[in-house]
């Protein structure tokens, strides 16, 4: 079955672009667009949508407000955004206000491709550059403590996790075994109570693990 997207942004072009750029990709159909917040939710509830692609600046109802309104009236309905604003703050303000995933404008169509697909797989999507900011970020808001059930190896292995590294990629980061990464992922998600990726990085988010 087609995931069915409603496209939002204010400009015309990029929309026809999305649309047209969508149209020609196996598995994906776009049945709305939309030029504000406030129309991308009136589209999203009316067609009930898979997934909206919104941008963050749009007239009347910004992006991250919509998001707030679309994940009240259709939790089910992943938001993606897709923005020209890099800043490691919005991506954080997306991701709390229930943003499946932040990918910017100068990506590749294969990368928003890719980052479609891993939303769809409930994955939290980052896009890489903004990935690296995240890590090497120092938050004006002081961090929580470490969460005390956890060692200090697994906190290094959930903010990892929480940046987007495959537990391939923790085990080379790590100098461990892809085993002992998925180990240590696996007793993370049990001692804090998570059922996935996006659960994660939402909580990794909101304890200020990541900024």
């Amino acid at each position: 079955m087609a995931v069915r997207i409603v496209i939002a942004d204010d400009h015309g072009v990029l929309r026809a672009g999305l649309r047209t750029l969508l149209g020609t990709e196996p598995g994906f159909e776009v049945v709305g667009e939309a030029a504000s917040g406030e129309a991308a939710v009136r589209a999203a509830v009316e067609k009930r949508p898979d997934l909206v692609l919104l941008d963050v600046s749009m007239p009347g109802v910004g992006g991250l407000e919509a998001t707030k309104l679309l994940k009240e009236k259709l939790p089910k309905t992943r938001v993606l955004i897709l923005t020209m604003h890099e800043e490691s703050g919005l991506v954080r303000e997306a991701i709390l206000a229930g943003a499946s995933g932040y990918i910017v404008k100068r990506a590749l169509d294969s990368e928003l491709i890719n980052a479609i697909d891993a939303v769809m797989r409930d994955e939290l999507y980052v896009h890489p550059a903004l990935t690296r900011e995240l890590l090497t970020a120092r938050p004006d808001t002081p961090r929580h403590s470490e969460p005390s059930s956890l060692t200090r190896r697994e906190c290094g292995v959930l903010r990892l996790l929480a940046l987007g590294y495959t537990n391939r990629q923790i085990g080379e980061e790590l100098g461990v075994s892809v085993r002992t990464a998925e180990t240590h992922r696996a007793h993370i998600m049990d001692k804090l109570g998570l059922k996935s990726r996006a659960e994660l990085v939402r909580w990794a988010v909101r304890e200020h693990l990541i900024d």
